[in-house]
C-alpha cells in the first residue's frame, strides 16, 4: 500500500497541492579582469597547489573550490581567501579556469 493511500483513507476528502517545481537556473561565477594568482607551495614536506586573487565574493570562490576537488578528484579546503589544493595540479588547474573565462597567472616553479 502506497503512502498517498494510507493518507487517503486517513483523510478521504484532503486535496493534495499540485506539485510546482523551481525553475533552477545556473549560478554564474564572476568573471574579473585581473588574473587569478595559481602558486606551487610545500607545506609540511607535502606539494600543494594554493589560488588565490579572486575578487568576486566567497560564495562563489568556495563553489569554484567544490568544482575544482570533484574535477580532479584531491582534497582541499578554502582558507583565508585561498584554495588550498592537496598535490601539484598547476597545469590542470589553469586549464579548467581558463575554460570557465578566467585570467590566470603560475607563480613559482
Amino acid at each position: 500500500m502506497d503512502l498517498h493511500d494510507q493518507l487517503k483513507k486517513l483523510f478521504p476528502d484532503h486535496e493534495p497541492l499540485p506539485e510546482e517545481k523551481p525553475e533552477e537556473t545556473p549560478h554564474e561565477l564572476f568573471v574579473q579582469k585581473e588574473p587569478m594568482i595559481c602558486k606551487y607551495e610545500r607545506r609540511n614536506g607535502k606539494p600543494t597547489t594554493v589560488i588565490e586573487g579572486y575578487e568576486g565574493s566567497d560564495d562563489d570562490f568556495r563553489l569554484l573550490a567544490k568544482e575544482l576537488k570533484t574535477r580532479l578528484s584531491v582534497g582541499g579546503s578554502f582558507k583565508d581567501g585561498a584554495i588550498i589544493l592537496q598535490g601539484d595540479y598547476r597545469d590542470k588547474i589553469m586549464a579548467l579556469l581558463k575554460e570557465k573565462g578566467f585570467k590566470v597567472k603560475r607563480v613559482g616553479g
